[in-house]
């Protein structure tokens, strides 16, 4: 089912999807970052606000139309509602333990965009939970730092949404041809006002997703990243990339796939105590802790860690890379430092 929305038909989908008692999630301008949150109804997105992205760099900017989904990945992804940074395993008091409850909300993502379409596949095949109905968009703005042509995931969105909706303002006006994926996001696009799509509409939202994929501003090698990856443990560039590394593990943080996670237990003088489970990071000197110390103690080894379970090991356990080319690592790395251009220095080290 293709039909073309207005801006009061978005905001009339967001509002049947709350009335079906789901959270809407989507992109907002909040602390100068497109971040996410719940939406209350289509006034709550980014109306005419784009971003500029670089190595180390990312800034909000104006826009010159009102396109509310004309910006590129921002710092946070939805990882933080499937996998939450911190959440509660058991406490105990005076009167014994008690479990969790666990707080799992039927929610609503509206504006994913193609890379973390397949992050979230990436990811539930890991943590599992709840399947979100999912209103997809198009990628017709590529950022600096992106790769997801390259790795596969973008910028068309791939066959794992409710509904696709491409965004487009001309002369014509400002409207989204919407493209359900499912039963669920064919029923629901029936209930919001809509027009029937025309194939220029078609193929105008076929044009401009087809050219955001020249649009990309990096790439990975072409060569198996894997096999590239295994032949290079002992390489000597691993160091060279420790000297600019500052293993804080922003790239963990920011990575819509990673999913590694340390316990805690807390107590208080009441008599209190919990179990809770955090986000944790392969960067972390005590991530690899063992029965008499840590196992990677310097910053290469954790980097060379890093890189080589997303675009290799991940293989072995999942079936698939662990990268989905979104280039938050690349943009959120107080250093600078670009996945793309290891991978490159590391191929190019192979040369004879």
């Amino acid at each position: 089912m293709q039909v073309v929305l207005d801006l009061d038909g978005l905001d009339a989908l967001i509002g049947a999807l709350r009335q079906d008692g789901r959270v809407v999630v989507g992109p907002v301008l909040r602390d100068d970052a497109i971040t996410l949150a719940e939406l209350g109804s289509a006034a709550d997105l980014p109306s005419g606000w784009g971003v500029e992205t670089g190595p180390g760099h990312y800034r909000v900017r104006r826009r010159q139309d009102t396109a509310v989904f004309g910006h590129s990945a921002g710092p946070q992804s939805w990882k933080r509602f499937l996998h939450p940074p911190r959440r509660a395993l058991i406490s105990s008091d005076r009167n014994g333990f008690h479990a969790a409850e666990v707080d799992s909300p039927a929610y609503a993502f509206l504006g994913v965009r193609p890379c973390d379409l397949a992050a979230i596949a990436k990811l539930r095949q890991i943590v599992g939970g709840r399947a979100p109905f999912v209103v997809a968009a198009q990628c017709t703005e590529p950022g600096e730092v992106c790769f997801c042509t390259s790795m596969g995931c973008g910028p068309a969105a791939g066959p794992r949404y409710d509904i696709a909706l491409t965004e487009r303002i001309d002369s014509a006006g400002h409207r989204f041809l919407a493209t359900s994926g499912t039963e669920e996001g064919a029923e629901l696009l029936a209930r919001v006002p809509a027009r029937a799509a025309s194939p220029d509409d078609v193929a105008l939202a076929e044009q401009d997703v087809g050219a955001a994929a020249n649009r990309t501003g990096r790439a990975m090698p072409e060569l198996d990243l894997r096999d590239l990856l295994a032949r290079n443990r002992d390489s000597s560039h691993w160091e060279a990339v420790a000297e600019r590394c500052l293993t804080c593990g922003n790239c963990t943080m920011v990575c819509p796939t990673c999913f590694c996670v340390s316990v805690e237990d807390t107590t208080d003088l009441d008599g209190n105590a919990e179990r809770s489970q955090r986000w944790a990071s392969c960067f972390e000197i005590d991530f690899s802790y063992l029965h008499g110390g840590a196992v990677r103690t310097s910053g290469a080894s954790r980097y060379r860690q890093w890189m080589t379970h997303k675009l290799g090991t991940w293989h072995d356990q999942f079936g698939t890379s662990g990268c989905v080319g979104c280039g938050r690592c690349i943009a959120w790395c107080p250093a600078g430092i670009d996945i793309t251009e290891e991978a490159a220095a590391l191929a190019a080290g192979e040369q004879p």
